[in-house]
This record gives structure tokens, sequence and C-alpha cells, in this order.
């Protein structure tokens, strides 16, 4: 059996992740933008990073596979937001099938985990787009702002670092 896990990272915490997993599991670790074919793998697990509603690289990833019927797929997110919360898991699930086929969707066993952000390493772009989202959020009443919204306001401009590896544990069962 061929394993392989593939990562979007954009600014470290989901490539930490996969660099973790890949110690604890002997299974390699690659990035999307390095993968070349991945129809010979049987086991496909990719870690991607959430920006803007999307995972990171992994449609582009996914597209690859032609034949998912002996294939195991297990589809990992990290975002800064709680991942236990369940209208955020939601959020992240509906994204997800916007982003790959409903026969994958249904296939896949799906992971959450939560990262970190550093406001002073993101680019122009990211940043831009933090600060209208805190603008657009930050004067809503208490009750219209989502568990999201609120993790969102305290870590606003800070560095702050959620990365737990433990959390691989259940992945790790499921690999």
């Amino acid at each position: 059996m061929s394993n392989i896990i593939i990562y979007g990272s954009h600014y470290g915490t989901t490539k930490q992740y996969a660099k973790e997993l890949s110690r604890r599991t002997n299974i390699e670790a690659i990035s999307f933008k390095n993968v070349k074919e991945i129809n010979d793998y049987d086991n496909i697990i990719y870690l991607g990073g959430l920006y803007a509603g999307g995972v990171l690289g992994m449609s582009k990833t996914i597209k690859k596979l032609n034949n998912i019927v002996n294939k195991k797929i297990i589809i990992v997110t990290v975002g800064l937001s709680d991942p236990m919360d369940e209208v955020n898991k939601n959020n992240i699930r509906n994204n997800i099938k916007k982003q790959i086929s409903k026969e994958i969707f249904e296939k896949a066993k799906i992971f959450h985990l939560r990262g970190g952000i550093d406001y002073s390493k993101l680019n122009f772009k990211h940043k831009t787009m933090m600060k209208l989202l805190y603008n657009a959020v930050k004067n809503l009443p208490k009750e219209k702002q989502t568990a999201e919204d609120r993790a969102m306001i305290e870590t606003y401009n800070q560095k702050v670092n959620f990365v737990d590896f433990s959390s691989l544990d259940k992945i790790i069962n499921e690999i």
C-alpha cells in the first residue's frame, strides 16, 4: 500500500502539521506545488490551510485523481478558528463541498485542526483582507458575532499559535 501526505501551506502551520504527521507515520510529506502524480497512491492525506473559505491547493490536487474506487482519502483543514465549534465545522465542510466532486467529498474522511496566525508575516493582500474582515465584524452586536468572528477580533494584529500535535492522533488512527 502506498501513501502520501500532501499539504498546502502559505504561512507554515499546515506545513508543521504535515511534517509532524510525516515523522510519526513515516509517510512522505510534499507540498501540493510539487505533486506530479497522485494516482499511484492508495492513501492520500491532504492537509490544507484555510484561506478565504477555501482549502489551499486542495481542488488543484484532487482534480488530478482519475479513479477513487480503491483509494482512501483524508482531508485535514488547518485554520485559525476553533475546529470544535459546530457552526465553524459546517462552514468548512460546505466550502470543501464546493471545491471537490460529490463522490470524493462523500468518500473522504475530514478532520479539522487549529493553526495560528502572525499578522507581521502576512502579505499585503492577506493583511488587507483581514483588516476589511476585522472592520466588518468588530462593530457587529455580540449576539450576531460567530465564534469565528470573536476569535478573529480577539487575535487581530497579533501572533497566535494554536498548533497542537496531539490532535494528529485521530488522523494517525484513521490512516
